[in-house]
């Protein structure tokens, strides 16, 4: 579950462009107990088994024709035709379709357990070739076959043992270990603030459909965080979005972007195009009120965060937010309807930029196992009950408020306090302070800006939650 991070002296692993979970994975194998490994053999194994894209024409050639057996660590998806009951593949990564492969049922049947178990897995894979053959009826296509599969993740994750440690720390020491299992030194942090606002990026990590807007200086490490830390998010910076890319595509008949992730950041967001401002918005809308999204005559179901980040200037942080923050949004947002739909804000400003003293120098929690984890707490249900029963809700409270501070208030709580497991693991006090007083903070801002967009909502304050008698109303 640990591995030794040297972040703030070495460059070695920016050098090698891996994301975190990745680097981590490297170094639990690679690693001593002393936390010391050789960087020529891990060098080694880097270019022998993880491939960039630009290397896929020369894998083909090998297994195509050279026959050979080729090994590499790769992102893979499985599909189970109905009609003829053949199973094949797709690496996402390199553009090979389930068309042009193949898993024989003596494969399928030695490595189903894993590959079954999410629409896309990591893992060490044996690639070989079926070559055509014109002799049957009818006749066989040239395929890719997958020869074997070991899953990335050589553990499984104990999920209760996780929760139960939480109680061996308190609230500050977890929050610092927390920090270095993605990859910052708590000890650079100026104030207990700038460490939680920093952590409240990690909410849509472990809570479904948790949808948060993020202004923030440039520097402040927001790309690196949604985009190199976890293996189950996606990172869109700039350029053109479509509905086909993040819904489904009618042509392609294929699921888009909130089908396989967990959460989806438009990065850059300034900077993003859409291919059509109404159809986005549309789909936008009744996706994030309600995770369901209709193209055309296809309908699904997601359970993937979104979140908008930007970057704002200085005269807007210093208002702390009261002035409209959302000028620079491309124009899909500038509708009161879909900014609503958004559950809370980050104030990046509160963040500091990122620096030396910020990085991780020691051991700490492995990215991989602990983003894993927080993917797991994503369908634990225990946490959402609690705060049901901890808040109470005002007669005539807009559901739209009460629903985006209980969804905030139980991903903090999933965060900060895994163990808890009934109302009385945690007091009054600490839920408020870490849980209920943010969440209402985070939508306080949201509410605030939907009145300088909209003047229907000028006014109008969040519902004054409470809990143990503490009210936690923060708007205005």
């Amino acid at each position: 579950m640990v591995v030794y991070k040297d972040l703030k002296k070495s460059n070695f692993f920016s050098a090698l462009s891996l994301p975190s979970f990745m680097r981590d994975w490297l170094l639990r194998r690679f690693e001593n107990e002393s936390g010391v490994f050789n960087e020529d053999e891990l060098v080694d194994f880097v270019r022998e088994f993880i491939p960039r894209k630009e290397d896929w024409t020369a894998i083909k050639n090998r297994i195509i024709k050279e026959n050979e057996r080729v090994k590499f660590l790769a992102k893979i998806s499985v599909d189970i035709d109905i009609r003829t009951g053949e199973v094949s593949f797709a690496l996402p990564d390199f553009g090979l379709t389930a068309k042009q492969t193949i898993i024989e049922d003596f494969v399928w049947d030695s490595c189903k357990q894993e590959l079954v178990k999410g629409r896309e897995t990591w893992g060490m894979l044996e690639l070989g070739y079926r070559p055509p053959d014109d002799s049957v009826t009818p006749k066989l296509q040239g395929k890719i076959r997958l020869i074997s599969f070991k899953n990335f993740c050589p553990y499984s994750i104990e999920i209760d043992y996780y929760k139960d440690v939480r109680n061996e720390f308190t609230t500050a020491e977890w929050i610092d270990i927390i920090l270095g299992a993605v990859d910052y030194n708590a000890s650079g942090y100026k104030s207990e603030e700038e460490k939680l606002t920093m952590l409240t990026r990690l909410l849509p990590f472990m809570e479904k459909r948790l949808n948060l807007i993020e202004l923030a200086p440039k520097g402040t490490g927001k790309s690196y965080l949604f985009g190199r830390v976890s293996r189950f998010g996606w990172l869109s910076s700039g350029g053109v979005m479509s509905r086909a890319k993040m819904f489904y595509d009618i042509s392609k008949r294929t699921e888009g972007l909130v089908s396989g992730n967990d959460f989806i950041t438009l990065d850059e967001v300034q900077t993003i195009s859409f291919t059509d401002v109404d159809e986005m918005r549309a789909a936008l809308k009744g996706y994030l009120e309600s995770g369901i999204y209709t193209v055309g005559n296809y309908e699904g179901v997601a359970d993937a965060g979104v979140i908008l980040c930007g970057n704002i200037s200085k005269e807007v942080m210093d208002n702390d937010g009261t002035t409209n923050m959302f000028n620079e949004l491309p124009s899909v947002f500038h509708e009161s309807a879909l900014i609503e739909r958004f559950h809370g804000f980050i104030k990046g400003w509160h963040i500091p930029r990122m620096h030396d003293d910020l990085k991780i120098s020691g051991w700490a929690l492995n990215s991989e196992y602990f983003c894993s984890i927080l993917h797991e707490l994503r369908s634990d249900t225990i946490y959402r009950a609690v705060v049901d029963k901890l808040v109470n809700v005002p007669e005539a409270a807009d559901t739209r408020d009460t629903e985006a501070i209980k969804r905030i208030a139980t991903a903090y709580l999933k965060l900060l306090f895994p163990n808890v497991r009934k109302v009385e693991d945690i007091s009054a006090r600490d839920f408020n302070r870490y849980c209920l007083r943010r969440a209402c903070t985070m939508r306080a801002t949201i509410k605030i800006q939907l009145g300088i967009l909209d003047s229907e909502y000028r006014g109008k304050d969040i519902p004054q939650l409470t809990v143990a008698e503490v009210n936690c109303n923060e708007a205005n």
